[in-house]
C-alpha cells in the first residue's frame, strides 16, 4: 500500500518520544518498500515551554509556541498534523479548529484503543499538567470511557518518573516506576495507559508485561496509519 499524504509531526515534547513515535509509525506503515511509507516533516521544537510547568503556575506560556510549530509544519506541505506530547493538546485544543489541517489527536486515538483493549477501564498515568487539566476525561466524556486515578502522591511520582526519561535517566524511570505500578494493580488489576509520551518509555524498562500497558505513542501512530491510508478500524 502506499499514500501520497504528508504528515507534519511537532516534536521536541521530548526528543526520546519523538524518536519512538517515528520508529512506531515506521513499524505499522502497511508499506513493502521506502517509496510506500508516507511523506513525513518533522520538527523537533525543543524551544517549546513546559506544557505542566506552565500549568502549574511556574513558566512561559508554550500556546504561541505550539500554534507557530504547526502553523510552519502547514506551510512546509503537511496534509496533516500530530504532536507527541499529551499535555501540549490542552492548549491545541483552543485553537485546534482555527489550523488549516487536521489534527490526528493523541489522546482521541488513545481513548480509542483503549475502549478496544480493556473496555472496563485502565489505570491513567500521566503528567501532572495532563492530570490538572482533566484532559482524557474530557476527552472520553461522549464515549463514557472511565479511568482509575492514583491519589495525588502518587500522580508525583509518576510525573517525576516522566522527568527521568527527559533526563535521559531510562534505567532508573523504569525502576522507579515498577514498584508504582504494582501498588496500583494491588488496588485494581487493569492495563495502565501511558498518558505521557515517556512513560511507554519507562515502561517498557520496567520488565512488566506489554499487554498490560496501554502507549499514547503507539495509539497515535495507529491512528496516523489508519488515517493517511485510509485504512478501516
Amino acid at each position: 500500500m502506499k499514500t501520497d499524504k504528508t504528515l507534519g509531526v511537532l516534536g521536541g515534547m521530548g526528543p526520546a518520544a519523538t524518536a519512538d513515535f517515528l520508529k512506531l509509525l515506521a513499524e505499522k506503515d502497511p508499506a513493502n518498500c521506502d517509496q510506500e511509507h508516507p511523506r513525513l516533516i518533522v520538527y523537533e521544537y525543543t524551544k517549546i515551554p513546559d506544557r505542566t510547568t506552565y500549568l502549574l503556575g511556574k513558566g512561559p506560556d508554550p500556546r504561541p509556541y505550539l500554534r507557530e510549530g504547526l502553523d510552519t509544519l502547514i506551510k512546509w506541505g503537511a496534509d496533516y498534523l500530530c504532536a507527541t506530547c499529551n499535555t501540549a493538546h490542552f492548549f491545541i485544543d483552543e485553537f485546534r479548529s482555527e489550523l488549516a489541517k487536521p489534527v490526528i489527536h493523541i489522546i482521541d486515538e488513545t481513548i480509542r484503543k483503549a475502549s478496544k483493549v480493556s473496555p472496563s477501564g485502565a489505570w491513567l498515568t500521566a503528567t501532572l499538567g495532563t492530570m490538572k487539566t482533566g484532559l482524557y476525561q474530557k476527552h472520553a466524556k461522549d464515549s463514557g470511557y472511565v479511568f482509575d486515578v492514583a491519589d495525588y502522591d502518587t500522580q508525583v511520582a509518576i510525573h517525576d518518573v516522566t522527568d527521568l526519561v527527559k533526563a535521559g535517566k531510562v534505567k532508573e524511570a523504569g525502576e522507579k516506576f515498577r514498584p508504582i505500578i504494582e501498588k496500583l494493580w494491588e488496588i485494581k488489576k487493569q492495563p495502565i495507559i501511558g498518558a505521557c509520551t515517556e512513560i511507554p518509555i519507562a515502561y517498557e524498562a520496567t520488565g512488566l508485561p506489554a499487554d498490560m500497558h496501554i502507549s499514547s505513542l503507539e495509539a497515535l501512530a495507529d491512528g496516523c496509519v489508519r488515517i493517511l491510508y485510509g485504512l478501516d478500524d
